[in-house]
């Protein structure tokens, strides 16, 4: 399985890398890949690594695990390929979007155009095997990704963290609250929305204002 993390990130991971559990996982994971139908495909892996450069980081949105169905994950949460109906957080997400910037839906639910943008779309487990939802929790992933947060933490300054539903509030432990700026709601999946937690979080627009407040490009949601 071949690491494709843009080089950027090299710096701060490539301790991770040489740790035995990161051997052991992507030794696991591998054989995984060769002996069942798993997700995403194996080159969008660390896609949200790739498109999100370190330099140009500014926010982080935290999800849980890959879709599980075909055709659906590609490396980014939350996100699905050109051309794929958009899942029920996601349509959520974009709902409150629309409620929050006054903007329209839109079409795509490839969010590449966001981590292009310097959001780093994390989930905790990168991988999945098809249809069976959390069968790649504790391998290592969420290993690897606590130290990834805790490395942006560590390395820089005024990153804007959103952290919806339980879950990803957890990962506040890791972040250092005097340098960077944490936005917490429910989670955009149906339950929790349908019950109040999600929308009016205004998170896109208070994002946003943190930028301009940093003199940074704000995000084109």
């Amino acid at each position: 399985m071949k690491l494709n993390i843009d080089a950027s990130w090299k710096p701060f991971l490539e301790a991770e890398f040489k740790k035995s559990y990161f051997k052991t996982l992507i030794s696991c994971i591998t054989s995984e890949y060769e002996s069942h139908e798993c997700f995403p495909p194996e080159e969008y892996i660390f896609s949200a690594f790739d498109y999100c450069k370190f330099d140009a980081l500014k926010v982080v949105i935290i999800g849980q695990d890959p879709y599980h169905d075909k055709g659906q994950a590609n490396g980014l949460c939350f996100s699905v390929p050109d051309g794929i109906a958009h899942p029920p957080s996601l349509i959520n997400i974009f709902k409150e979007i629309k409620r929050d910037l006054n903007q329209s839906y839109p079409q795509s639910g490839n969010l590449k155009r966001w981590a292009e943008q310097g959001i780093l779309l994390l989930n905790a487990t990168l991988t999945v095997r098809a249809h069976q939802a959390g069968s790649h929790q504790k391998k290592g992933w969420e290993s690897f990704t606590d130290a990834v947060i805790k490395s942006i933490s560590d390395h820089k300054e005024n990153v804007i963290f959103l952290l919806w539903g339980g879950f990803a509030k957890k990962k506040q432990k890791l972040i250092d609250r005097k340098k960077h700026h944490i936005l917490t709601s429910g989670h955009p999946s149906p339950l929790s929305a349908n019950r109040g937690y999600w929308f009016g979080n205004n998170h896109f627009s208070t994002s946003n204002t943190i930028l301009i407040s940093l003199r940074k490009k704000p995000i084109t949601w």
